[in-house]
């Protein structure tokens, strides 16, 4: 049985008196896109948070692609190839669509910023960088200032940022939140492109989306990982019906399956 690219045992967050995460189990399969649903509280920002290293765990394991980075800061896990693209957009505003991507490939490759650079790896650097452009669909919008662009565009330009750094797996933590159906609709076809290309981790509240992205959905409530399975697998199932009581099981059943 192959390993799973990404797999959490037991893990622990507390604040005070209240317990986050609460020995949550999780396996990500390679090549996958993995959801994670749940009612509001349920621990899922926090998961995400402590899967990406940008929050300690209490107690509890986190391997990634055969290590142990339950210890391990943020910046070394991105560098494993374990990166998190923010649910409050982080760009520069005032940069170009272009410099932008630039900037997050130069992050990964090194500063060329030496008297002798070559001009040549700038020029790499950039062709680079109008290729990640064009995949995540802005390669109209390369000279404009990225706080000109929409917040579709905006979370697209997110998403290029996180692919510039050749991630092996992707945390999202509600890529479709704030955008209307056309920008969501976009942003649905951008992350299904991803499926195979790299690993997809995705926190959101959107069920169609989830339904029409998700190989693999785990639902999570009040901190526990209570059922994973597929689509039908998880409308089926009593414990996800109790949990999401009321309307948002309503549109949970009435979510299409299939894309």
């Amino acid at each position: 049985m192959t390993k799973p690219l990404l797999h959490i045992e037991k893990l622990v967050k507390r604040f005070g008196g209240l317990t986050a995460t609460d020995n949550a189990d999780l396996s990500v399969k390679e090549g996958k896109i993995h959801a994670i649903i749940g009612p509001n509280g349920a621990g899922k920002t926090t998961l995400i948070a402590q899967i990406s290293g940008a929050m300690p765990s209490d107690s509890g394991r986190i391997t990634f692609s055969g290590h142990d980075v339950t210890k391990m800061p943020m910046d070394e896990r991105a560098r494993l190839g374990l990166v998190r693209s923010y649910q409050i957009t982080s760009i520069f505003g005032r940069l170009s669509v272009l410099d932008n991507i630039a900037l997050a490939i130069q992050a990964i490759e090194g500063s060329s910023f030496r008297f002798w650079s070559s001009a040549r790896s700038e020029k790499e650097r950039y062709e680079k960088a109008q290729a990640v452009a064009q995949r995540v669909g802005l390669s109209t919008r390369l000279n404009h200032l990225a706080q000109a662009l929409s917040h579709g565009e905006q979370r697209q330009l997110e998403v290029g940022l996180a692919l510039a750094s050749r991630p092996k797996i992707l945390l999202f933590d509600e890529p479709m939140a704030g955008m209307g159906p056309d920008e969501t609709e976009r942003m649905v076809r951008l992350l299904d492109s991803l499926r195979g290309e790299t690993t997809v981790v995705l926190v959101e509240h959107d069920m169609d989306a989830v339904f029409k992205l998700a190989d693999t959905i785990s639902v999570l409530v009040f901190g526990k990982v209570i059922a994973s399975g597929n689509a039908q697998e998880i409308k089926d199932n009593p414990s996800v019906k109790v949990a999401y009581l009321g309307d948002d099981f309503q549109h949970l059943n009435q979510s299409q399956v299939t894309p």
